[in-house]
């Protein structure tokens, strides 16, 4: 029995990545400085794994900013707009300034690029960039990456390593049309050729195993894409007869793919055993003992950081063996471990994670020794250090189930004794928006924008040095209100009409609310990426959740005091806690969501009570959490729809709830996205030009919406002649007394000038469109 692993944490384990990338992004380094950053992570993941005991490796599972987008430089899948910075390449470059810009954008040398659209990998928090194919696209292979990773890894290591590739189903899926009428699975035929230039260069080089990922397949299918799966590797095994084929699925079952999947000629499938433990019988009671195939089980959770419970994977493991024999069956994580932080080693700081907690929890680099012990159990019966472990890891569970540090009997009173008047607003929208229009005194097309500011390295480093006590709390206070205040005046200034404080308080949207928050714990440096450069630091919930005293309202009030201008109270909904969080998981999620939602409720109701006539709840993260599998997503939005419900309704009329949410796709909740009964919504839409608002437009959305006007995921400054076409789009398709104006998401992340520059383009946008835009 052998351990191997899908994909490793590729930021480095502190981070090294982000900081070279946003060096080389400043011009402050070369492109060979950061190829040697992105060298050093590579060896340092290759042989941390191989030290821990992982037979096959993974190799072309590091990305300087996305796995999805470096596969579509690889097969030469280039949108024309960026054919300029394709044909002058520098030769030492390898593309990377093409690279770059399709994800973020490029805006010089008389050059105006948008960057492509970005949207969640499945229901993850990591974002991929998303491909875009026409009716006549062509593939070609363009990148050498694989080949000289692959060159990397054996050298490194002594021995052969694993490539991991998106399956090609899986990549066109992942895809959308820039054409109408045509299907992007058409262009399989030809993908393919350059799916097996890779594969053959591969096996020449003298790779045994490729791993081929097709998440694809835990998603519904239509008949007609399963038939392309069939196609596709029938066509592969027949060209690599000799090369193994690992075909990896995860974060659901097959489902009814999984027929589908136990015929396809590949040597091994692996299974999320985590995300569904139940397709282990569904298999078993087939003829699959009868075959060769062997089984990859991913019994250790690649998306969460509680400690594995080695005894019951042990069971379910011999369960396997039983029935298929040993040498039939891999051990692995359940997906690869991109979405846990690097190494619990790095958390000794006293202010992080009590030893009691610590106790609790496993990083990639713990990962890799459960998945070490659990292979050592079956190989080894007896080795007393593997015994020894699992003995420790028992008594760390037992300790976790009988600690007194989880249960609070009021926290779950409460929602027990929750009613549905409690998630229901007093009045029906019509009427509060009259009255919401007759209180606040908005023009038409209002502006605001979504909450946060520009994160300066002064509010960084004040922020450090007051974490640090180098600097007393009134000292910090004292800044925090000097960069609130001018904020203030510089929105004043410009026009805008909803203000915001801009979150210079805030470390993240998430973690700011944990700390605040009883049953949250947190590490210093548990760091996973979410896209490109940027890198979140999960919360750790743990135990039953409750709002010891106001989190936001102080800032809020002193804001709203210096102008006359609403300012709005800024807050992170239950589900986007709950999403953007370790969860425990020894109760349901839907449990969890609802004690938040009782904490967020309390803020509400406070922030309106300190005179905040404009409430924001994010949702970024409601749209990630729907189940990949259609016949799991009314229980889901039915708790995760009431959980937002309950957190906005305990306010008057008047008050103004809006939400916000992140790059989805909303068709197909759009009904749901209407029973959270927001006075506002403001969506993600300039990458799509508009695209997004279709579904609201079909579908007759009753309430406001904010259909963001330019992208902040990009560096670049949109004109205010983009902005008002983009206006006018919305304007055709949704009543203007509806609209409202903003950018895409906040702008924390983004630099003062661009932000200044854009925004300012922002108003006079709205200025023009109420001039000029019928109603």
């Amino acid at each position: 029995m052998i351990a191997h692993n899908l994909g490793y944490p590729r930021i480095g384990s502190h981070r090294e990545l982000k900081r070279a990338c946003e060096q080389f992004w400043a011009n402050k380094i070369t492109c060979q400085q950061l190829e040697d950053v992105g060298r050093q992570i590579r060896t340092d993941n290759w042989l941390t794994q191989q030290q821990a005991g992982i037979a096959l490796v993974p190799c072309n599972d590091f990305s300087f900013y996305d796995q999805v987008l470096d596969l579509s430089l690889t097969v030469g899948a280039i949108p024309p707009r960026f054919q300029p910075l394709l044909d002058s390449a520098e030769p030492d470059d390898d593309h990377l300034t093409l690279y770059f810009a399709m994800a973020r954008g490029y805006q010089q040398n008389g050059l105006d690029l948008k960057a492509m659209e970005m949207t969640k990998w499945f229901d993850t928090n990591y974002h991929y960039i998303v491909p875009e194919f026409s009716k006549d696209q062509s593939f070609t292979l363009l990148s050498e990456r694989i080949f000289t990773q692959f060159d990397e890894a054996r050298q490194t290591l002594g021995v052969v390593p694993k490539p991991v590739l998106i399956g090609p189903v899986t990549y066109l899926l992942l895809g959308k049309e820039k054409d109408v009428d045509f299907d992007r699975l058409d262009l399989i035929d030809r993908l393919l050729p350059v799916y097996e230039q890779i594969l053959s260069r591969l096996q020449t080089q003298g790779a045994t195993w490729i791993q081929l990922d097709e998440p694809g397949l835990s998603l519904d299918l239509t008949d007609a894409q399963r038939a392309v799966f069939a196609k596709t590797y029938a066509r592969l095994r027949g060209q690599f007869p000799d090369l193994n084929i690992l075909l990896a699925s995860y974060f659901d079952c097959y489902g009814d793919n999984l027929n589908l999947a136990l015929q396809l000629p590949v040597d091994a499938l692996h299974l999320d055993l985590v995300r569904c433990p139940s397709q282990l019988d569904d298999i078993l009671q087939t003829d699959f003992a009868s075959k060769s195939t062997q089984l990859s089980i991913g019994v250790i959770n690649g998306r969460n950081i509680w400690i594995n419970d080695l005894e019951k994977s042990r069971q379910t493991i011999q369960r396997v063996v039983n029935a298929i024999g040993s040498e039939r069956v891999m051990l692995a994580p359940s997906c690869s471990l991109l979405h846990v932080p690097c190494d619990l080693a790095n958390e000794t700081a006293e202010q992080g994670l009590t030893p009691e907690i610590k106790q609790w929890l496993a990083f990639a680099r713990q990962k890799l020794d459960e998945l070490a012990t659990l292979t050592t159990l079956f190989n080894d019966p007896a080795n007393a250090s593997a015994n020894a472990v699992l003995a420790a890891n028992q008594q760390a569970i037992t300790a976790r189930k009988e600690s007194a540090l989880i249960n609070r009997p009021a926290v779950q009173n409460r929602v027990r004794q929750l009613t549905e008047q409690d998630a229901q607003r007093n009045a029906s929208f019509v009427d509060r928006q009259a009255e919401q229009h007759a209180h606040l005194q908005l023009p038409l097309f209002p502006t605001t924008t979504i909450g946060s500011f520009p994160q300066t390295d002064a509010v960084r480093a004040n922020r450090a040095k007051w974490k640090k006590g180098e600097k007393t709390l009134a000292q910090y206070d004292d800044f925090i209100r000097q960069e609130t205040e001018q904020a203030i005046r510089w929105q004043e200034e410009i026009g805008l009409d909803v203000l915001v404080h801009g979150e210079f308080e805030r470390n993240d949207m998430v973690e700011y609310f944990g700390e605040l928050l009883d049953g949250f714990a947190f590490s210093e440096n548990g760091w996973v990426q979410s896209y490109g450069s940027r890198c979140v630091k999960p919360p750790i919930i743990y135990g039953d959740v409750h709002r010891p005293e106001p989190m936001t309202v102080r800032w809020a009030q002193y804001a709203q005091s210096l102008t006359p201008k609403p300012v709005k109270g800024m807050l992170t909904g239950p589900v986007t806690i709950l999403q953007w969080s370790f969860v425990r998981d020894d109760q349901p999620r839907r449990d969890t969501c609802l004690q938040i939602a009782l904490a967020v409720r309390d803020e509400v109701v406070d922030l309106e009570k300190a005179g905040i006539q404009v409430i924001q709840i994010d949702e970024p993260a409601l749209r990630e959490g729907l189940p990949l599998r259609r016949e799991n997503w009314a229980a889901y939005l039915d708790w995760a729809v009431r959980a937002f419900r309950v957190s906005a309704s305990g306010v008057q009329d008047r008050t103004q709830i809006h939400t916000h949410m992140c790059y989805a796709e909303f068709n197909d909740i759009i009904q749901s996205i209407a029973d959270l009964d927001a006075d506002v919504i403001t969506i993600e839409t300039s990458r799509s030009q508009m695209e997004l608002l279709d579904a609201f437009a079909r579908f007759n959305y009753p309430n406001e919406i904010g259909p963001g006007v330019y992208d902040i995921h990009s560096p670049r400054v949109p004109t205010t002649a983009e902005m008002i076409d983009l206006l006018q789009k919305a304007g055709d398709v949704l009543p203007a007394r509806n609209l409202w104006v903003n950018p895409d998401c906040g702008l924390k992340t983004r630099h003062w000038p661009e932000t200044t520059e854009a925004l300012r383009n922002m108003v006079q946008a709205a200025q023009t469109a109420r001039e000029s835009i019928v109603i």
